[in-house]
């Protein structure tokens, strides 16, 4: 099983940013974590992709607002999905 995110790209946005990226699911796995970037995480959007609509839409598995743990690291955000999903995501922060 596995999961895999792709940053994309980070923007500045006056005092925030925003990133976004997508995800992909192979052999049956269920979702996994996104890095996103961001040191924190106040909002966070997922839009699944592809020509069959899934069972379940994906979830956002955190409490947001979301705080990195550390000062050098980034947040890591997990989503829970139908198996083999694939969309997009976008989050917003700092």
């Amino acid at each position: 099983m596995a999961f895999t995110s792709t940053l994309t790209e980070t923007v500045v946005m006056g005092n925030k940013r925003m990133s976004y990226g997508t995800y992909t699911n192979t052999s049956g796995s269920t979702g996994g974590e996104v890095d996103t970037g961001l040191s924190k995480v106040d909002i966070m959007f997922t839009q699944t992709t592809g020509a069959v609509v899934p069972a379940q839409t994906t979830s956002i598995n955190e409490t947001l607002p979301l705080h990195n743990t550390s000062a050098t690291s980034t947040v890591s955000v997990t989503l829970v999905t139908a198996a083999d999903n694939v969309g997009f995501w976008v989050a917003y922060g700092i």
